[in-house]
């Protein structure tokens, strides 16, 4: 099962004795892709969700967070929408899931650049130049990049993740009063 909403905040907001604590960066960005996936799942109107969205990205504390999310965080963890087959994960986890999909292609690629260099230099010119080190060490960057760059690649994935499911809502017809 998966972790709360709740679980990923630096301290839950929702007790008293937390509520005086000042809020990080991070946990206004866990709030923020809470509304986020609300919004996606039809849960939140445009208007709900950018006053709540400008009230959390203003917030001091951690007291003035749970207002905003209390209606929106189900028991079982926050999931994003029914788009496609992982939607019943986190969008956490698939963002986790893409950064390691990222990691197989760079080290995929550092193995795929090796083999060609050194059968062309083995062909071409056993003994000689060992220039297939020079594309090796460049492939090499990307493979050691791709992992020391874990937390923020799987951020980005995470904000490209609700924008995505922001965007594919259907327009809402207007309301008729």
């Amino acid at each position: 099962m998966a972790p709360s909403s709740w679980d990923r905040f630096e301290h839950d907001p929702r007790p008293a004795s937390a509520s005086g604590l000042r809020a990080s960066d991070r946990d206004r960005d866990v709030a923020l892709e809470v509304l986020g996936e609300a919004f996606a799942d039809g849960r939140l109107t445009r208007e709900e969700y950018d006053v709540r969205a400008g009230a959390v990205a203003v917030a001091k504390t951690l007291g003035e967070l749970p207002a905003h999310l209390e209606d929106l965080i189900p028991h079982a963890g926050a999931l994003v929408g029914r788009g496609n087959g992982s939607s019943a994960l986190p969008v956490h986890q698939q963002a986790v899931d893409r950064w390691a999909k990222d990691r197989r292609e760079a080290v995929t690629g550092l193995i795929t650049v090796s083999l060609v260099c050194w059968t062309i230099w083995a062909v071409v010119m056993p003994g000689g130049f060992l220039w297939p080190l020079f594309p090796m060490l460049a492939q090499a960057v990307v493979v050691v990049r791709t992992l020391l760059q874990k937390q923020d690649s799987v951020e980005r994935h995470e904000r490209r993740l609700i924008q995505r499911r922001a965007t594919e809502l259907p327009p809402r017809a207007p309301d008729e009063g």
